[in-house]
């Protein structure tokens, strides 16, 4: 599993600028979750030159690494294939790290005053033909 935006933005100000506003560096761990997903790798094809250029610069302030393997094609030649990874350091510093906040989800709680009446479950009674 990679990291979470919560924890990347973290990374960001922790390893990259401690001075850094939250909404800076959070913009910069969205755009590189973008591609990550929920996989902890991703192909570097997958990148376009000024994204790879953020990737390097993640990977000169040891957030990311890269990774590669190869495997042989049906015709016989090999083929090597570059991955980009989170270092799992990253994470375990960010744990560590005293400087670091971290921050309830705003979101945690919004069902919680909901009463448990007002939610409808479906049967196979309720379902209906669509108009078109």
């Amino acid at each position: 599993m990679g990291m979470s935006l919560a924890q990347l933005t973290s990374a960001i100000q922790t390893h990259i600028d401690p001075d850094m506003d939250k909404v800076t560096a959070e913009g910069m761990a969205e755009h590189a979750l973008g591609f990550f997903g929920f996989y902890d790798r991703i192909i570097d094809n997958a990148l376009e030159p000024t994204d790879r250029n953020l990737f390097y610069m993640f990977q000169d302030y040891d957030l990311l690494t890269t990774e590669s393997e190869e495997t042989t094609l049906w015709d016989g030649r090999e083929w090597r294939i570059h991955y980009w990874k989170f270092k799992p350091e990253a994470l375990t510093n960010i744990k560590s790290s005293k400087k670091v906040l971290v921050e309830d989800d705003p979101y945690a709680g919004i069902y919680d005053d909901v009463p448990d009446g007002l939610w409808r479950t479906l049967s196979d009674d309720d379902y209906e033909e669509p108009l078109f």
